[in-house]
């Protein structure tokens, strides 16, 4: 009997090494085929779920001149992936934390004058590591699956890893090509699986 697994994506983890390795972050194909690559043989995939937040949509004002900066998101490609066999898209928020001074501008040079243009806005996603950690108890509960294959390096997961291989689940930590996991991660997994990027 093949093994049932769950695959857990951490969707801005995921995005961001794509982007990093010249991939499509937001291309909702691409990303299920990073969901199959994680599949190992005889396994069968029971889910996958996909844990990120949509784009920002509000209004700021900008840190120089003070003039209204709108900010709009197209979220059709979280939309699309939704519809995809197997998937399930648990959404956080993406909370706006203010404008940050460019790297190029520092140290700052005392009497240059500053542009908005010399900022970029700050964003923070909130709630996501909640319910990887929600899910990942839920699926230790109701016995759905037995191995959970995990693409994050969010430490804040470790409590439900940790209670999850207590319950009797194995866990898979997911690494991609170039990038080296959190050995806090690794010391509460079952396997390291390294997967290739797909073509």
């Amino acid at each position: 009997m093949p093994t049932k697994i769950c695959v857990i994506l951490d969707g801005g983890y995921v995005r961001a090494l794509c982007k990093q390795s010249h991939k499509l972050p937001k291309d909702p194909d691409y990303i299920e085929k990073i969901a199959k690559a994680c599949q190992g043989q005889n396994e069968v995939i029971h889910r996958i779920m996909f844990y990120d937040s949509g784009g920002f949509t509000g209004t700021a004002k900008q840190p120089v001149s003070g003039q209204p900066r709108q900010f709009t998101a197209n979220d059709k490609w979280l939309h699309d992936l939704s519809y995809k066999d197997l998937f399930s898209i648990r959404l956080g928020v993406l909370k706006f934390r203010g404008f940050v001074l460019n790297p190029s501008k520092i140290p700052y040079t005392p009497g240059e004058p500053l542009t908005d243009a010399d900022f970029y806005p700050d964003f923070e996603q909130k709630g996501v590591d909640m319910r990887i950690g929600i899910d990942i108890a839920n699926l230790s509960a109701n016995q759905s699956v037995e191995r959970v294959a995990l693409a994050t390096n969010d430490t804040d997961c470790i409590p439900a890893m940790k209670h999850a291989r207590r319950m009797g689940l194995q866990i898979i930590l997911i690494c991609f090509p170039g990038f080296r996991p959190a050995p806090e991660l690794l010391a509460h997994t079952d396997f390291r699986r390294e997967i290739q990027w797909p073509e």
